[in-house]
């Protein structure tokens, strides 16, 4: 059992921290910037709160965040009362926000320059898997660093790894998303040709499922997607704000990103539609819209 700090419960951080409690069997003290919601995570899961981040890390072993972006990654961090103020020497410091990778190597010199150390650990699997605790977690720090932490984040993982240095797990990230983008405006095209065509979209894709073009958000997206349903995960707000990262770091390496560019516009058209809390499946809407 570690003593274990976790900043940040939203929809993914209020089950992470969740699963380290209760599967994990750790010492698990939380901190919200809404305190009601932390005092409630405290009294389902048997954990404690804290007044600030600083309170929470005190004294732990191991400090997870999971916070909307950049700058709240900073402020709860390195900011006033931030968790680097008071965190040990020695102690390990573990973020699985989306974020930058400029802001990973920041946090890794703040953290080194403390006596501590970091991990970037963003994650992949939706609300669902972090409830269920089966998430993809993409790591980039040291490999003594990544084996001291990894029994930890196995109990909100199913799947973890050390992809390279500091940065490397923000980058492996913002791979998964220029993945996901394409293939979500594909599979949008193809039920919307398909619906104009006037076919059976689950016979069609009962069928195509199973060959070449079959994929996660197929299986599990195709049906709510053709009834007009976005209420099942990410928010396209989110994946904008994934997307301008992505792009951003696309700038600074001179990657060439003519399709992830594309579908960022749509999901700008989606936001214009009013749906900046639909799922990302809603690229179909704008097909769709008359």
């Amino acid at each position: 059992m570690a003593k274990v700090a976790f900043i940040g419960l939203g929809v993914m951080g209020y089950p992470m921290a969740g699963h380290l409690k209760v599967k994990g069997g750790h010492d698990v003290t939380v901190y919200n910037r809404t305190a009601a919601k932390a005092e409630a995570w405290a009294k389902q899961y048997g954990g404690k709160s804290a007044p600030t981040p600083a309170a929470a890390a005190e004294g732990a072993d191991f400090v997870f965040t999971c916070v909307g972006n950049d700058d709240d990654l900073r402020s709860v961090t390195t900011g006033k009362d931030g968790a680097l103020s008071s965190m040990k020497n020695g102690a390990i410091l573990i973020d699985n926000t989306t974020a930058s990778a400029e802001v990973a190597r920041e946090l890794h010199a703040a953290a080194k320059a403390k006596g501590c150390y970091f991990i970037d650990a963003p994650v992949s699997g939706g609300q669902a898997g972090a409830e269920n605790g089966a998430l993809t977690v993409m790591c980039g720090g040291d490999a003594a660093t990544y084996e001291k932490a990894k029994p930890v984040i196995d109990a909100y993982a199913r799947m973890v790894g050390l992809m390279g240095a500091v940065g490397a797990g923000q980058l492996t990230k913002m791979i998964n998303q220029i993945c996901i983008a394409g293939l979500v405006q594909g599979l949008a095209e193809g039920i919307h040709f398909g619906k104009q065509a006037g076919l059976d979209i689950e016979k069609v894709v009962e069928v195509i499922s199973k060959g070449a073009a079959g994929s996660w958000q197929m299986e599990n997206r195709h049906r709510t997607m053709n009834e007009g349903k976005y209420e099942f995960g990410f928010a396209v707000d989110w994946m904008r704000k994934d997307l301008g990262i992505v792009l951003s770091e696309a700038r600074r390496n001179g990657a060439k990103l003519p399709v992830t560019a594309l579908v960022d516009q749509f999901y700008g058209d989606v936001q214009a539609m009013g749906g900046n809390r639909w799922d990302t499946s809603s690229l179909l809407a704008r097909l769709d819209k008359k």
